[in-house]
């Protein structure tokens, strides 16, 4: 019987590279990555209110440096 015929599994070692896989979210170098079920998004005011807080915090600390007119 040639390989190519055969049942055996595959010499390439892939079925052991996704038994091993290591899920994305749960990476140790990923610090903010959370898996949430789809009904529990965060909010996206969230982030626009992130991003009001950290742009308002920089323009008051601008307004601070001197030689401004």
């Amino acid at each position: 019987m040639s390989a190519l015929t055969s049942n055996a599994a595959p010499s390439t070692g892939a079925q052991a590279v996704v038994e091993n896989a290591m899920d994305p979210a749960r990476r140790p170098d990923v610090l903010f990555r959370v898996r949430r079920d789809a009904g529990q998004m965060r909010s996206a005011w969230w982030s626009i209110g992130a991003f009001v807080l950290v742009s308002g915090s920089i323009v008051a600390l601008m307004s601070l440096v001197p030689g401004g007119h």
